[in-house]
């Protein structure tokens, strides 16, 4: 791989192998468990026995299914001094099935190319099944506990090592929620590159494009300055530096969340028969409780639209685009602010809290944020789905949840608007047509709290 060639041209010892049940390598695949940690460990046996190399100098790297195993296996081996994970996860149960949403579109292909690249244990289709069907959950959890870096942050620590993380704002499959919440519990040292793309977009695009990039440049680097003990190979850069969508250039901060971030809240306001329901500054205020209702009959045209390809369009400044007079007000609802006299600059997590009143027996909602144009046609900015099982028909509830965390500035004379309906490719929600009322009154506030510089 040019990237190896590259680190073998810079004085080091390159080591790569195919993991457990890939290539020639024997056994099941064991999705960076536990026999996956051993192998790791007996990997640097190996090295260490048959090269010339400094044991207090090893570290490891990988995109994807090797950036997790190079997290879990920084926690597990104390040998390991740096690590570099592009495109990693943080809990590979939110992965799968964060806010208790199966991750329809990656789940599918995660367990279909297990068994076109490798030869798959048999539990991976098992735990997959289990999670479509919500069905002995307990074993999921289990299963996806101990190949979640996020539970081995402590461990990590202990073990000093640095970690480099590369993430993609719009890596659907490993969304970046995770992967700060483990960045923002590491002491050691750390660096972490956000950007917009899909999954290992920016890291392969990098490789296939002969690696002169921002994040394999800061990959040398890191690996640099941890291994080899060149100080200040980092260029100084801040520990987060953040690629704000369809603009040029990184920004960077000390930490995440942003220090320099404050917390604005929109209450929401019903929507009437003739406009919008609105984000407002001020909370709702009536005589009387109002609601609105949404079905799950149909799609609106809300919606991340085509899996992989639009945040792969998105990284090339190509944006996902919907109306907001074309959001079909039986199964979508819009609340939009007013229009902006400044440029809105959001970075880090959205928080949406709702009351809700559900007519059957399941929750299941997909919020967006679009930035909308005088036209009325919106960018997409960020979104999440969630699901609430085992609801009362007809009782009233809060659902509080986090939209993906994202860097993107609004323009000044645009506006910010949030739409809920109820389906998206991407996700996989209960079956039947279901309906739920969006409760508005003066004791139970409905709201949309952004991080904005």
């Amino acid at each position: 791989m040019p990237e190896a060639a590259r680190f073998a041209e810079e004085g080091y010892v390159v080591l790569s192998y195919s993991t457990r049940g890939f290539g020639t390598s024997g056994g099941l695949i064991d999705t960076a468990g536990p026999l996956d940690m051993a192998d790791l460990s007996n990997v640097i046996d190996y090295l260490i026995a048959n090269f010339d190399v400094d044991p207090n100098a090893i570290g490891t790297a990988g995109i994807s299914y090797g950036s997790g195993i190079s997290l879990l296996g920084a926690a597990h081996d104390p040998r390991i001094r740096a690590v570099v994970a592009m495109s990693t996860w943080g809990s590979l149960t939110e992965a799968l099935y964060g806010q208790e949403t199966p991750r329809l579109i990656w789940g599918e292909l995660l367990t279909l190319s297990s068994g076109l690249t490798g030869n798959p244990d048999p539990i991976i289709r098992d735990t997959w099944n289990k999670v479509l069907n919500r069905e002995d959950m307990e074993s999921v959890y289990a299963w996806t506990g101990i190949r979640s870096p996020l539970n081995y942050v402590n461990d990590i620590n202990a073990n000093g090592t640095a970690v480099y993380i590369s993430q993609n704002w719009g890596d659907n499959l490993f969304q970046p929620n995770s992967v700060l919440d483990l960045f923002s519990q590491l002491t050691v040292e750390k660096h972490i590159d956000l950007q917009p793309g899909t999954h290992a977009g920016a890291e392969i695009g990098g490789l296939l494009g002969g690696g002169d990039t921002h994040v394999l440049n800061n990959v040398h680097r890191w690996f640099a300055e941890h291994l080899k003990g060149e100080s200040g190979a980092m260029e100084n850069q801040k520990p987060v530096n953040m690629k704000v969508k369809f603009t040029s250039g990184y920004q960077q901060y000390d930490a995440f969340p942003v220090p320099e971030a404050y917390e604005q809240t929109f209450y929401l306001q019903p929507r009437n028969l003739f406009s919008n329901g609105r984000l407002s500054d001020s909370p709702f205020q009536s005589w009387r409780a109002q609601d609105n209702s949404i079905n799950s009959l149909f799609d609106t045209v809300a919606t991340t639209q085509v899996p992989l390809l639009s945040q792969i369009l998105e990284q090339l400044d190509v944006p996902v685009l919907a109306n907001m007079a074309h959001v079909a007000r039986p199964h979508g609802i819009v609340f939009e602010t007013s229009r902006q006299w400044s440029t809105m600059q959001i970075r880090g997590n959205a928080e949406l809290s709702l009351m809700v009143q559900p007519k059957s027996d399941t929750l299941h909602l997909v919020a967006y944020l679009y930035d909308v144009n005088l036209f009325g046609t919106g960018k997409l900015i960020t979104h999440k789905p969630i699901t609430v099982h085992q609801t009362s028909a007809g009782d009233t509830i809060r659902v509080d949840f986090p939209l993906t965390t994202v860097a993107y500035d609004i323009p000044a004379g645009n506006k910010l608007a949030l739409v809920i309906d109820s389906k998206d490719l991407l996700y996989a929600g209960p079956a039947g047509v279901r309906t739920i009322d969006f409760e508005f009154s003066n004791s139970e506030q409905s709201t949309l709290t952004v991080p904005l510089l």
